[in-house]
């Protein structure tokens, strides 16, 4: 059973989603996909697989996005393919993939949904916000 996150060490919430991973014992494959994008196939699956359209997966938020263009509805999936792999800053993170499915964690607790393995203790947010509390169970909102 592996358990593979798409990180980016500079984002809380990818530091979030990658500490509640560790937080139910799962040493996971981190990929910092800035430095070690994925295939296109790789990225189209985890999209697909996570129910997002191409464009859901693209971040806006300091991204060359506006500068190049790629809020013109015109474009095709291949064409918001070909930014993302060419600006790997453009995929919006983090992705995380286990054998109980793919999802974008935004927010961060969104993992939960996929983990196969229960949170092992309490966890809060690097904002101090509480998501896990001390008998390993998710705190209501």
């Amino acid at each position: 059973m592996s358990t593979t996150i798409y990180h980016n060490p500079a984002c809380g919430t990818s530091r979030n989603t990658l500490a509640m991973i560790c937080n139910a014992g799962i040493e996971p494959q981190v990929i910092e996909y800035l430095s070690a994008p994925p295939t296109r196939a790789e990225l189209q699956d985890m999209i697909c697989r996570a129910g997002l359209s191409v464009r859901q997966a693209i971040r806006e938020k300091g991204t060359p996005y506006a500068e190049l263009g790629l809020d013109n509805l015109d474009l095709t999936d291949d064409q918001l393919l070909d930014a993302m792999l060419a600006h790997p800053v453009l995929i919006n993170r983090p992705f995380v993939v286990t054998e109980l499915g793919v999802r974008l964690c935004r927010p961060s607790e969104l993992v939960l949904e996929i983990l196969p393995s229960p949170q092992q203790g309490a966890f809060s947010k690097e904002d101090g916000e509480v998501v896990i509390d001390s008998a390993g169970q998710r705190v209501s909102q």
